[in-house]
């Protein structure tokens, strides 16, 4: 790990990426999601990927929970990683916590699960770092939240939009189209597993995450290029469905 990487800073939108308290009560969410995902583990066939994430919240912790679970190591991360030891020690020995930086130099696949007016300062701050890096883009855009980003997403589409602030990374777009809450409630669930809808521009990228998926205890299901994501954007036909993949291909028109 790192010993000199960079502080996180505020944006010049006077945006704190991670404050202690907000740090906390993330921490505290996540813990009580990943917990009522119970016990339906399997250890991972395919060969376990060092895993970063930017953002130790509700998405970063659950999905740090499920990966770790079936043998990944993560990393999640804050500017203050000391506040999150109460999370990974619940997450089990796979899982560590250090900087933002630390997380991008760990992983060989990076979840960035931020709100969404972070991603021009990512940009700014680790941009150089994330260029080749296969890039799960987990965010959201929200009128409330996000201000000048929400305008830029309702302007282009999310895909544009995070192509722009992630430039150069092999962005595959994922887990954005539910609620933590579902997805703690549905991994690994009995009698057809839940879909996850994911698309991007680099197949060998696309691949591996789609093994992410299915380790995490869903079924991936492949919608198309990046552009394609706009489908199942927040506020689009295709958000908030808990749906097997055969019924989510159908709905998005995907064919197998």
């Amino acid at each position: 790990m790192p010993r000199n990487a960079p502080a996180w800073r505020p944006s010049s939108m006077h945006f704190e990426f991670v404050k202690r308290r907000s740090i906390l009560a993330h921490v505290s969410g996540a813990a009580v999601a990943f917990a009522l995902v119970g016990s339906a583990w399997a250890q991972t066939e395919s060969e376990p990927m060092r895993i970063g994430i930017i953002g130790a919240g509700n998405i970063g912790g659950t999905l740090g929970g499920l990966w770790a679970r079936a043998g990944h190591p993560v990393m999640l991360s804050s500017r203050h990683p000391e506040d999150l030891k109460g999370l990974v020690d619940g997450l089990g020995p796979k899982a560590r916590a250090g900087t933002p930086a630390e997380a991008i130099a760990f992983g060989d696949v990076v979840l960035v699960a931020v709100p969404y007016k972070a991603y021009p300062q990512i940009a700014q701050d680790h941009g150089a770092a994330l260029k080749g890096k296969i890039v799960i883009d987990a965010g959201n855009a929200t009128q409330a939240r996000d201000g000048e980003v929400y305008g830029e997403v309702q302007a282009s589409g999310i895909a544009a939009v995070s192509a722009k602030y992630l430039i150069g990374a092999h962005i595959v777009r994922a887990f954005n189209a539910a609620n933590y809450k579902v997805f703690a409630k549905n991994a690994h669930r009995e009698g057809g597993r839940m879909a996850i809808p994911l698309a991007g521009d680099d197949p060998q990228s696309v691949a591996e995450v789609s093994k992410l998926v299915t380790d995490a205890g869903f079924d991936p299901v492949v919608v198309g290029p990046l552009r394609t994501a706009d489908s199942f954007a927040m506020g689009s036909p295709g958000f908030g469905l808990e749906l097997t993949a055969p019924d989510l291909r159908t709905r998005l028109g995907v064919t197998p």
